[in-house]
């Protein structure tokens, strides 16, 4: 019951926060570089999906999603290196605001969880800031253990829910 209370809960801070935030454009297209770094047709020709996996999906081209260690929010060489990508990314589409979700997997408690979550999603955002993407751009939410990717028990399957993905903020 207090699981179902805080996830409706978590539902409405998220909804109320996207409303106030600036859309992309109607078509979803993606804007031109502004830095010279990288222009639209090298990310990709096709319209940017608004998919509700975001980069869990796969579909989002030019965002990756960041695995952590387990009960760590700290992020690792790898996942630094893919963040500079995403960095890349978010500076060449400076139309597309992004969410970034905090997950975990099903060890713990759901209030220790959500607190994880938060760390990882904050660790990816700060770490973004100082790779030049303006943070008004970024927010972040935390699901703790509610939206996992892999169901089982063992722990590849854990591995892949400790995670920070990005989803487009219409």
């Amino acid at each position: 019951m207090l699981k179902n209370i805080m996830y409706s809960l978590l539902v409405v801070a998220v909804l109320s926060g996207c409303a106030t935030k600036k859309k992309a454009g109607e078509d979803g297209a993606i804007d031109g570089a502004t830095d010279g770094s990288m222009s639209a047709s090298d990310i990709s020709e096709k319209p940017l999906a608004y998919d509700p996996m975001g980069s869990d999906s796969g579909s989002i081209s030019g965002l990756a999603t960041i695995n952590f260690d387990y009960d760590s929010a700290t992020l690792r060489s790898d996942t630094k290196a893919e963040l500079a990508k995403n960095a890349e990314w978010l500076k060449a589409n400076v139309g597309t605001n992004v969410q970034i979700e905090g997950h975990c997997d099903s060890k713990g408690s759901n209030e220790y969880n959500l607190s994880l979550g938060e760390r990882r999603a904050s660790a990816v955002k700060t770490y973004l800031q100082t790779l030049g993407v303006d943070a008004g751009r970024m927010s972040t939410v935390s699901y703790g253990e509610e939206k996992l990717l892999a169901m089982g028990d063992g722990e590849v399957d854990h591995s892949k829910n400790r995670r920070a993905n990005f989803v487009p903020a219409k």
